[in-house]
């Protein structure tokens, strides 16, 4: 098992499907044209067989497939099936939920568990200006059909000071009337924001969002997983919700969080540029593959930041957001 000095291994694997994505989400791309595939994006099978040396590799435990959006790659419904059937503690999928209810019965029908879905207000006119594509009721339709399934849902929201501020009460009690934990996630130093006035605009960070709450809710701070990027809170019987305090309260000591991009490269970290190629290690013999990877996942291990989240100018999308 390959750990560094802070204790950290590789537990968590985000696949990215796709660059790819339907939304060009204004804290995501800068000009409102939405991301495409990558020119040479790994096949199902070769994802499928990434993902297996990884788990026996590095002792990967939980799986998330992300994008782009992963619901639009024509990649998804061949490769569920096959991670289903891997020996992982857990697989969940990330998604905008525009696509949710065309995939709903593949993915209801496939065992999985969880799904998070990114929505970032209940208001019509604010879901266009943010997305700048897209509809609310057809992403709020398949919120339902996962609910009335079964699967937990989790629903992650960026606040924005100058776009969806004033929706976080909304949000936080749309998911408590349905039992979603509603995720609030502090704007992020990546892309395009990673220079420039927006990102200072727009940061809205872990003391206001707890203050906005406190106006309606009174709240406790509750247990969450040791490599958890979220600090979680209990509004009594109403429910709990999380905030991923990228800049107010830093988790990097505890990420165990390894990606893998479209096109078949490894990150380490999502504030460090560097990545490592997997392609290569899929064309060799399983054994040579496997010590070929550890080499890899060393290196990648050793990308991580020991304090604090940087950012950086790589857009989050491309490696699995």
């Amino acid at each position: 098992m390959i750990v560094d000095a802070h204790g950290r291994r590789f537990r968590n694997l985000r696949i990215s499907l796709t660059a790819a994505c339907n939304y060009a989400c204004t804290y995501c791309v800068p000009n409102g044209k939405r991301l495409q595939a990558a020119v040479s994006e790994l096949s199902a099978e070769e994802m499928g067989g990434a993902v297996a040396l990884l788990i026996e590799a590095a002792g990967i435990e939980k799986l998330r497939i992300t994008g782009g959006e992963p619901l639009l790659s024509p990649k998804f419904d061949a490769l569920l099936p096959v991670v289903m059937a891997l020996p992982l503690e857990d697989v969940s999928i990330t998604t905008n939920g525009q696509l949710l209810p065309r995939k709903a019965d593949l993915i209801i029908d496939s065992g999985v568990r969880r799904i998070n879905i990114s929505l970032d207000t209940l208001d019509a006119n604010g879901f266009r200006a943010i997305a700048r594509s897209g509809d609310l009721a057809t992403v709020m339709h398949g919120i339902e059909r996962m609910l009335e399934a079964g699967i937990r849902v989790k629903v992650n929201m960026v606040p924005m000071r100058t776009r969806n501020a004033n929706q976080i009460l909304p949000m936080l009690d749309y998911c408590f009337e349905r039992g979603i934990e509603l995720r609030f996630i502090e704007l992020m130093k990546m892309g395009h924001l990673r220079a420039g006035n927006q990102y200072l605009q727009d940061f809205y960070g872990m003391d206001e969002i707890l203050e906005a709450i406190g106006q309606r809710h009174e709240f406790t701070r509750t247990d969450a997983p040791w490599d958890s990027t979220a600090a979680r809170f209990e509004v009594p019987d109403r429910g709990v919700f999380g905030i991923i305090a990228n800049e107010s309260e830093p988790f990097c000591s505890t990420c165990t969080r390894l990606r893998l991009s479209s096109d078949g490269w490894l990150y380490g970290c999502l504030s460090n540029a560097r990545r490592h190629d997997l392609r290569p290690v899929l064309e060799l013999p399983r054994p040579q593959a496997l010590a070929r990877l550890r080499q890899l996942l060393t290196r990648a291990l050793g990308d991580k930041q020991s304090v604090s989240f940087r950012g950086e100018v790589t857009v989050m999308k491309f490696i699995g957001g």
